[in-house]
């Protein structure tokens, strides 16, 4: 009797719980993590998606194979679609925004060329922090991927930082350096700062964007506002300002289009590895200098770099590179191979993994760099270590600004010297052993800041011509005209 008493009882709730399903509520109670079985008849491959029920998958999947084989993406954008695992809630505000992409269907392949350089790295510090994919997404809400965009209200950078927010989470500001405008370290203080408010707000993750794009203090208002009126205080229902009514959508929109696969939505195409690396010189330097030892344009290590604000960076940092080459490409060049690998002899029970730990690097970058495709050493094998060398000034040291010297010098009288390049010559040390700038060295050879310096070539200088040493007056002579000056008056 007890036990169809209890049978009955789950069969009432079962069909309650069928009726509420049954019956959505336009105002959409459900919670930012619950999926609704419905959405706009305007976009029948919408698809509900949950991470709940990915991550039950791959459980079911792993007790199957108990050696599952990770999946690998050889393109950057297919592996990120993958990961995205924000779950979408239909809201007419949703739809707004995917007809608006929509609209657009070359947006991400226009931005994606600004973002080209960075997304590897970004979605690389994502996965290792453990947060959502879909925040890879971010700064192409908050800025079109635009390193050095100011908004309004005084933020900057991809990540659209205020500069106490920047401050906070360990990004500098100052007349050399804008944090908020390197990509790389502004990435690093935006997830620091998404992470704070998705603890702040309890783990959901629509409260903490919101809170991202319009202040903490004001979406706990809006929450607490909602709650009053009788409802749960989810995001869909706060009263917010347009512009962040419209944010979450919008990132939203852009996951959802990707994640579906929308047939009219373009998706660009990368390689699933580093377009760049990141060099820390670990001193003070000037452009110039690292236009000479590297060999690439100038401009485009600007370009690459929009956080250092003049020609040089800080006198107290950061000193850090992002070089137009691959990880493979930096450790293969004269200039990594010169001032940033070392040698080191393996010893007896070395192992590649005690040895990354050692020389803070990862087994994958050490085995490379050495082309090993096996994790066996041989005591006495030689290996190559990524670690600096010790570098010399990597200033130009200007004996006036260029900026403010206006007069004339006087013409120095100079000599033709002829200079046989010699093996591991670079242009800016030759340019220190004579003393003369490098840009002067390109001109006098009809040379580019990329050339390559062939050894036995001949390379022209300009130098100082040595100056006439003045003749020492003869010591009698010098001695009598001394007299002359000192001795006393005794005329008359």
């Amino acid at each position: 009797m007890k036990l169809c008493i209890k049978t009955v009882l789950i069969l009432c709730t079962l069909l309650t719980l069928t009726a509420c399903l049954s019956t959505p509520n336009s105002d959409s109670r459900a919670e930012p993590h619950e999926i609704a079985e419905l959405f706009n008849a305007s976009t029948p491959e919408y698809k509900t998606l949950k991470a709940q029920a990915k991550t039950q998958k791959n459980t079911e999947q792993a007790k199957v194979d108990s050696k599952p084989k990770p999946i690998t993406y050889d393109d950057l954008w297919q592996e990120i679609i993958a990961e995205l695992a924000f779950d979408i809630v239909p809201t007419p505000r949703l739809q707004k925004r995917i007809n608006w992409y929509l609209k657009q269907p070359d947006y991400l392949l226009k931005v994606n060329r600004r973002a080209k350089p960075y997304l590897f790295h970004i979605a690389q510090k994502i996965k290792q922090k453990g947060l959502p994919m879909d925040l890879v997404l971010l700064p192409f809400v908050e800025s079109d991927f635009r390193p050095k965009v100011h908004s309004s209200q005084s933020a900057v950078g991809i990540w659209q930082l205020m500069d106490s927010t920047a401050y906070h989470f360990g990004v500098t500001t100052d007349e050399w350096y804008d944090g908020r405008q390197d990509v790389l370290a502004s990435t690093d203080a935006a997830l620091d700062y998404l992470v704070y408010l998705y603890q702040r707000f309890n783990g959901d993750w629509l409260h903490a964007l919101a809170a991202y794009n319009t202040g903490e203090g004001r979406v706990k208002k809006a929450i607490r506002t909602s709650r009053k009126s009788g409802k749960q205080g989810y995001f869909w229902q706060l009263k917010l300002p347009k512009e962040t009514a419209d944010y979450v959508p919008k990132l939203l929109a852009l996951s959802y289009l990707l994640q579906a696969k929308h047939p009219k939505f373009k998706v660009p195409q990368l390689p699933n590895y580093a377009l760049t690396s990141e060099v820390d010189f670990d001193q003070r330097f000037d452009f110039s200098v690292i236009v000479s030892l590297t060999g690439v344009d100038k401009n485009r290590l600007h370009q690459l770099n929009p956080g250092y604000l003049q020609h040089q960076s800080a006198p107290n940092g950061p000193h850090k590179v992002l070089l137009p080459l691959t990880e493979k490409q930096l450790w293969q060049s004269e200039f990594f191979q010169r001032y940033f690998s070392q040698t080191y002899t393996v010893a007896k029970n070395d192992t590649f993994y005690a040895l990354a730990r050692r020389f803070n690097t990862s087994v994958q970058s050490l085995m490379a760099l050495n082309n090993k495709k096996s994790s066996l050493l041989r005591v006495g094998e030689v290996l190559k270590i990524k670690k600096a060398q010790p570098l010399d000034n990597l200033m130009v040291e200007y004996q006036v600004s260029p900026y403010l010297a206006q007069e004339e010098k006087r013409p120095v009288l100079t000599m033709e010297h002829e200079y046989i390049i010699q093996n591991g010559d670079s242009l800016w040390e030759i340019s220190k052993q004579f003393n003369v700038p490098v840009k002067d060295l390109l001109t006098w050879n009809n040379l580019k800041s990329t050339s390559l310096l062939k050894p036995g070539k001949k390379l022209l200088l300009h130098l100082p011509r040595p100056a006439q040493t003045p003749k020492k007056p003869e010591p009698k002579k010098f001695l009598s005209e001394l007299e002359q000056l000192v001795k006393p008056n005794t005329s008359p």
